[in-house]
């Protein structure tokens, strides 16, 4: 029974999405197009964020052959010593 349940939902959903392609009217409300604008919008950040990671690691990661050494800043306390 739930496979049977299952099957029409999808028949129901792809009915509907060719239904929606054949009117050329995709978005039916003003809540449509903003859930589709936010959708990718939401990818451009991740898509972006990728490629500035990428950027970072092919370019900058192995070009420096030499590690910068770290210098101490500042002044020792030697009080804190044993």
């Amino acid at each position: 029974m739930a496979q049977k349940n299952i099957q029409q939902e999808f028949e129901d959903q792809f009915n509907d999405v060719v239904s929606r392609l054949q009117s050329k009217q995709m978005f039916q409300s003003d809540w449509d197009i903003a859930s589709f604008a936010i959708f990718f919008i939401f990818i451009g950040v991740v898509l972006t964020l990728v490629l500035l990671v990428l950027i970072r690691c092919c370019c900058c990661g192995c070009c420096d052959d030499e590690k910068p050494r770290r210098r101490k800043v500042g002044i020792e306390n030697y009080g804190m010593e044993p």
